[in-house]
């Protein structure tokens, strides 16, 4: 296995940060990282990196903890924290700097810094640099050793549209090549086109570890859209075979539960009734998230995610 965790549990004084998880991760695949804020991901990812020690179990890289390879730029990069950097420092010498700690050649510097879209901006100093040109400057600090591994804490926070649509193009085409990427976000649009394998952490616990099309289709039931001039009737009959349906659009719409899209279009050709629209809504990535983590999250608004907010005009 790339990344292995067995019984990886963290402690800081009463705090248990991190639960006794266990999980591997499988070359050729972009791993999801998912949870609510203080689930414990961050503490997770600091361990693979070696910057923090496990009060008990392990996490391994290739076999072995990250700060036992002779060349650990070369095995897993990461990018964790993109404030790392010195202010004063240009980014052709931030990377240098890396670089020569495992004597990767000046050649790939400028190699990294081509491939983030940050060439043009090399010789200029960290300490003015946007948010996304900071998180693209993290990026190829991770890609100096050339790596095995990646991972990646919410690598397109501050990316524009087309640094998004990057990243998630890279990380795919990384992994592609039979190398792993463990890849945290919020972002559950994002997440859901780039993941093909999902791990949810919540109270230091992992509570989901399963590839991303199955945690969608366990997160509820598919709702199917059927649109008719003959809805009414279509919906007594969809019911005498057991499905659940409401009306909607002045009745020329239902909702199904409880029965696929196909069933629904033998019925009515059965009975001669003619469908205008038929499609299925499937429980999305973030759905099926919030179904998961309900119980799990740190720190609760006791405002519900449904209700209005109320606001009330000054005297």
């Amino acid at each position: 296995m790339m990344i292995e965790a067995v019984n990886l549990t963290k402690r800081y004084g009463a705090k248990l940060a991190v639960d006794g998880i266990s999980f591997s991760l499988k070359p050729g695949q972009v791993t999801g990282f998912l949870g609510p804020n203080g689930a414990g991901k961050s503490t997770t990812m600091r361990m693979l990196m070696g910057l923090d020690r496990p009060t008990s179990g392990s996490i391994t890289v290739l076999g072995k903890p990250y700060a036992e390879h002779r060349n650990p730029l070369c095995v897993a990069g990461a990018l964790l924290d993109a404030k790392g950097v010195h202010p004063g420092r240009t980014a052709r010498s931030h990377l240098r700097a890396l670089a020569a700690t495992h004597g990767i050649s000046d050649a790939r510097v400028s190699e990294v810094l081509a491939l983030t879209g940050i060439d043009s901006v090399a010789h200029k100093r960290v300490g003015g640099f946007s948010l996304g040109m900071g998180q693209r400057l993290g990026i190829a600090a991770a890609l100096l050793g050339d790596p095995d591994v990646l991972v990646l804490d919410e690598p397109v926070n501050g990316l524009d549209p087309d640094g998004v649509l990057w990243v998630r193009n890279f990380v795919r085409q990384f992994a592609a090549t039979g190398r792993t990427v463990l890849l945290s976000s919020h972002l559950m649009s994002e997440m859901a086109q780039t993941a093909d394998h999902v791990l949810v952490i919540g109270r230091g616990r992992l509570i989901a570890d399963a590839p991303i099309a199955e945690l969608m289709s366990a997160g509820g039931q598919r709702t199917v859209r059927v649109t008719s001039p003959d809805a009414i009737r279509l919906g007594e009959l969809l019911r005498a075979e057991g499905a659940r349906s409401t009306q909607e659009s002045g009745g020329s719409e239902l909702q199904l539960q409880g029965m696929a899209a196909e069933r629904v279009g033998e019925i009515a050709a059965r009975n001669g009734i003619v469908l205008h629209a038929l499609s299925t809504d499937s429980v999305s990535l973030e759905e099926a998230y919030l179904a998961l983590t309900r119980g799990e999250v740190e720190y609760a608004s006791e405002l519900s995610a449904e209700a209005p907010l109320e606001t009330s005009a000054a005297a």
